[in-house]
């Protein structure tokens, strides 16, 4: 699994999503497409139906069990959830990554609910919800490795990185040497191999794969000092049903229903800062 978000350090925040078949720039989401204008939150409610574009595609967070079976994920229980405290019910619109804003845009959907990281374009652009994913990068090594517990302890290091992922600059920018892999899994291999001293991805990537393949030879070790946020995005004009959509969230919050879901995808709660 790739992020959707972008990168924590010094110049790696510079990336705009260059993560792999799915990344777009500011420009190609916020496309060339008249604006239908916001969402009214008394929209939603006349009609009981809140739309939701999503891909669908991109596990754990909206896909298709079994590849064929239900539409499931952890985004896609937040926003069923937020949808039943708005009284109205999710329906999903999936669309690939690349068409996803253009869609919300031309008002194929009222929100996207697909890890959309807030990011300073894209604030200009859309409105968006309260986060309702915190999440770092971290590095990991093999569970005997007592050599690197730092990002500066990369330096001359070996690490696993795709090329197209958001982290292959920050393993360069820490002084690693960078071994080219197609992604997350092959990494693990080389350090399992012994082939590679570490690897840096998205925390919710080892989450994930300790969560479905738990792999007691692996470890965290550090972690950047700086949060990616993936919130609900809208378009502009939306503010009274973005207000409803805070509300709910903080309902979910409060009841432990965010943090139930965090721990069935993730097990922990990364719905928290």
């Amino acid at each position: 699994m790739i992020s959707r978000r972008l990168p924590l350090l010094g110049a790696a925040t510079a990336i705009v999503l260059a993560v792999a078949g799915c990344g777009s720039s500011a420009s190609n989401e916020a496309a060339e497409t008249e604006s239908t204008g916001g969402t009214t939150l008394a929209e939603i409610q006349e009609s009981g139906v809140l739309t939701v574009g999503t891909e669908g595609t991109y596990k754990p967070f909206t896909y298709h069990e079994g590849g064929a079976g239900e539409l499931t994920g952890y985004d896609v229980e937040v926003i069923t959830a937020v949808a039943e405290k708005l009284g109205v019910e999710a329906e999903f619109e999936e669309t690939q990554w690349d068409a996803i804003f253009a869609g919300l845009e031309a008002g194929r959907f009222d929100v996207i609910a697909n890890q959309v990281s807030i990011t300073p374009e894209r604030e200009e652009a859309y409105s968006f919800s309260e986060p309702y994913t915190y999440s770092n990068g971290v590095i990991v090594t093999s569970a005997d490795n007592s050599e690197i517990s730092s990002f500066e302890d990369l330096d001359g290091k070996t690490t696993a990185q795709s090329l197209t992922s958001n982290w292959y600059e920050l393993a360069e920018e820490s002084g690693a040497q960078v071994e080219a892999v197609e992604g997350w899994a092959q990494s693990v291999t080389l350090l399992e191999q012994g082939r590679v001293d570490a690897t840096i991805n998205d925390e919710l990537t080892f989450l994930d794969y300790q969560k479905t393949t738990p792999n007691e030879s692996i470890k965290v070790v550090a972690e950047t000092e700086d949060q990616s946020r993936s919130a609900l995005a809208f378009r502009q004009g939306s503010d009274e049903l973005v207000e409803a959509v805070n509300e709910a969230l903080e309902e979910l919050r409060t009841d432990g229903t965010l943090a139930e879901i965090s721990e069935k995808y993730f097990g922990e709660d990364v719905s928290a800062e």
